[in-house]
């Protein structure tokens, strides 16, 4: 079985065949990255003007490198929620009337759940598993008990661990997005320079918090600035990222002892991290749990992903007509049929 995936939640276009949910027969991605590094962070306007520009090219290119057509997908699968409404737009609206004219089943897919399936092109990987998605807009720990069927254990109450790393970045001047730039100078600093609060949510034990951390390394970028002092860039990015990949580590373990899980998963953008990939490695080794992470390829935004997960939502009996919307929100563990 062959899904067409359509993602456009944020800056990056994508279409991408995926075979059985598993084989990536392509993976096609146009990105207005460069544009947006010229405003610290992504700007929806310009964002959804591109995917509008992109996304009749992207699409034939993905079922070119697939040596498809139309003919030969059984279903297309388009991420609807959540995101930047604007950007979500232009995806389900093309996928909406690509499917209308083809004859196609639709498939709507969430975002996260997208992430989370990325590991299943990555490996042999298959629920139930606990899974930790990490990105500019989500922190949670998931209790995946299926492919369609999703449990939240623990989220952030207010900032996203990747947001709050972007904006860490930008305010030590550093080029967006911030949390790649962190990681890429964090290795030349040492990690232990400067000491921050290790934020902890009364609600809940698995929950996080990292508006108090951003706070944090802002006020101390400003108040050397207010005394002529000189930082070491490479020390506070290092600093800074150790104390956002404990938190996460933290609730994550204590997530999966509570839990009973011994199968691990990292997904989201954030997930690419090379610190968090490290602390993640070495927890699971000291636990004797399995891990598994997603190619980092897979890692940021994409559509096989979405095509993935799309063949698990379409066997469940997941599908839509034309009057499927797009939704800047969107639980993960609320299945579509279900709204």
């Amino acid at each position: 079985m062959k899904i067409l995936g359509i993602e456009s939640s944020c800056d990056e276009t994508a279409a991408a065949v995926v075979e059985d949910g598993r084989k990536v027969l392509s993976n096609i991605i146009a990105t207005s990255l460069e544009e947006h590094k010229l405003y610290g962070g992504v700007v929806p306007e310009i964002a959804s003007r591109r995917h509008a520009e992109a996304i009749s090219g992207v699409v034939k290119e993905a079922l070119e490198q697939a040596d498809c057509t139309m003919d030969d997908i059984d279903a297309i699968a388009v991420t609807y929620a959540p995101g930047l409404i604007g950007a979500l737009l232009v995806g389900v609206n093309f996928a909406k009337g690509l499917a209308l004219a083809t004859d196609t089943p639709l498939v709507p897919v969430h975002h996260i759940r997208g992430h989370i399936a990325s590991n299943y092109i990555s490996s042999d990987l298959e629920p139930p598993f606990l899974c930790l998605i990490v990105s500019g807009g989500h922190s949670h720990i998931v209790a995946v008990h299926s492919y369609t069927e999703f449990e939240i254990i623990g989220r952030t109450r207010d900032d996203a661990a990747g947001e709050a790393l972007d904006k860490a970045g930008r305010t030590m001047g550093l080029e967006y997005p911030g949390g790649v730039s962190i990681d890429k100078l964090s290795p030349q600093g040492n990690e232990d320079a400067y000491k921050f609060p290790k934020p902890k949510v009364s609600a809940s034990p698995y929950d996080f918090s990292f508006s108090g951390l951003k706070t944090a390394v802002i006020n101390t970028v400003h108040n050397a600035q207010q005394k002529g002092e000189t930082i070491c860039t490479a020390d506070l990015a290092a600093s800074f990222q150790k104390s956002v990949v404990e938190c996460l580590i933290t609730n994550l373990e204590k997530a999966a002892i509570d839990k009973g899980f011994n199968k691990i998963v990292i997904a989201g953008g954030v997930s690419a991290n090379s610190k968090l990939r490290a602390r993640a490695k070495s927890l699971c080794k000291k636990r004797g749990w399995d891990l598994y992470i997603p190619e980092l390829k897979y890692c940021g935004d994409n559509a096989a992903m979405i095509a993935s997960q799309g063949y698990y939502e379409f066997l469940s009996g997941t599908a839509a007509d034309e009057s499927l919307n797009a939704y800047a929100t969107m639980p993960i563990d609320k299945n579509y049929k279900t709204i």
